[in-house]
């Protein structure tokens, strides 16, 4: 990579907000409910989570050369945040200048709402344990309790990080475990959704235990992978986490209410347009190894626009 000049905040914020346009719709949608000060933020933590994952995604093309990319990026954002200069830090000059710029915008946004640095932290560790060769690095999981050593950095603590943006600043007991389910309600979706596209990575987030139950393992799931459909037993399967799934949900979202009121409706979208890929996975038979549930658009709008009116 060519070595960047110092990461600028502002094409940070800049490129966060293309790349929240484009891979992260329900999101995107939500944040246009945001005051604009508080949406930059939002879309800043969003980006930075995007660069980061991009990076962990190529782990199979060589995992050596993936942590060491994944490594400079989680260490120039910790030398941003401990005011080392970015610019001439080491790790920066391995980042490309979009991940500089990224890199400087979370930074900036941590420092503005005063996001502690331990929940970057946290979520650095869960992106290294995506990829092999990496201290802690699991890519099968055989219960809920494992899973959730993964999810509180991966999700719980983007909840968290979002707290200060939405105008908690302080969050007391009630918040902070609603914030962290909401983060955790939305990942068990994506790892229901993406099953199959998971699965052709060799990562299994799905609790051993709760698909062994319905007769489910590895074996069986490269076989419906590769039939490009769902087995009776899966479907049983997955029906089972999705109750879960709806149960994360059911707990989180009355934390929703604890939210200044010009944000809940942000939030509100968000949580229905995300708890609403479980019925589209529902629909077509639980269709997930041949294709990517996704709410329609117009559906998504509906949510938005229920919330605004406060429905």
């Amino acid at each position: 990579m060519t070595p960047p000049a110092t990461g600028s905040a502002e094409r940070g914020y800049l490129h966060s907000a293309r790349l929240i346009a484009a891979h992260g719709r329900t999101y995107h949608l939500a944040t246009q409910l945001l005051p604009a000060a508080n949406r930059r933020g939002v879309n800043a933590l969003y980006g930075y989570a995007r660069v980061v994952d991009d990076i962990v995604d190529h782990a199979d093309d060589d995992a050596h050369a993936t942590l060491a990319h994944l490594d400079a990026v989680l260490d120039a954002l910790d030398s941003s945040l401990a005011d080392v200069s970015f610019g001439q830090s080491v790790a920066a000059q391995r980042l490309s200048a979009v991940e500089a710029d990224v890199v400087a915008a979370t930074a900036d946004t941590a420092r503005r709402w005063v996001i502690p640095a331990e929940y970057f932290a946290a979520f650095g560790r869960s992106m290294r344990m995506d990829v092999p060769g990496a201290d802690g690095f699991v890519n099968r999981y055989r219960t809920f309790a494992q899973l959730r050593e993964y999810t509180y950095g991966s999700a719980a603590v983007i909840g968290l990080q979002l707290l200060p943006l939405l105008g908690v600043g302080d969050p007391d007991v009630s918040t902070s475990t609603a914030a962290a389910l909401l983060g955790e309600a939305f990942q068990l979706t994506n790892f229901l959704r993406d099953v199959g596209e998971d699965l052709d990575r060799d990562r299994v987030y799905l609790p051993a235990d709760e698909l062994r139950a319905f007769g489910v393992d590895i074996d069986h799931l490269r076989t419906c992978r590769l039939e490009r459909t769902s087995s009776p037993q899966l479907r049983r399967a997955l029906a089972h986490l999705i109750a879960i799934n709806r149960d994360l949900y059911r707990r989180a979202v009355p934390g929703i209410s604890l939210l200044p009121k010009k944000i809940r409706p942000a939030i509100t979208a968000a949580a229905r347009s995300y708890a609403d890929i479980l019925g589209v996975i529902e629909a077509p038979g639980f269709d997930v190894m041949a294709s990517r549930a996704v709410v329609p658009r117009r559906r998504r709008l509906g949510h938005a626009a229920s919330a605004m009116v406060g429905r």
